[in-house]
């Protein structure tokens, strides 16, 4: 595989996923007070059903998708720190949109937690819309999607 490559994620990448997941959400837990979900998901599951993909060799970022009927969920996209800034969560954002694309899907959504400031930042210079903000237990959660033209 090439640094540039993005695969499904097998049996074998389920410790990446876990060490990249928690590496890129560990940041997060003083600042929203509680565990990210990301970092309390269960990897092999989400690997088996097939919805992880993964980049570099090693593993250094990662999205988790979910097909619904009409649109795609990007559920969490996980870059290592040490990859920051190198391109992985732009080309993993792109792979997301392919995907959904390739499916036949007109839309992606996500959400992300109201105190991930970077990442409201970020989606809408993607070209990711602000749906709704609402709160989902402990979890304050901006709603975004992205329409394909």
């Amino acid at each position: 595989m090439t640094s540039e490559e993005i695969r499904p994620a097998t049996a074998a990448d389920v410790p990446a996923v876990k060490a990249v997941t928690d590496a890129a959400y560990r940041r997060y837990i003083e600042r929203i007070g509680v565990v990210p979900v990301p970092m309390e998901a269960d990897h092999a599951a989400d690997v088996a059903a097939g919805k992880v993909f993964v980049t570099g060799d090693p593993v250094v970022g990662l999205v988790v998708v979910e097909t619904r009927a009409d649109h795609l969920i990007l559920d969490s996209i996980a870059v290592h720190p040490d990859a920051h800034g190198t391109g992985v969560g732009r080309r993993l954002l792109h792979f997301v949109e392919a995907r959904a694309r390739a499916l036949g899907l007109s839309e992606v959504r996500l959400y992300t937690h109201a105190m991930m400031w970077e990442n409201q930042k970020l989606y809408p210079k993607f070209g990711y819309e602000v749906v709704e903000r609402r709160g989902d237990g402990p979890y304050d959660r901006v709603h975004y999607r992205k329409r394909r033209d």
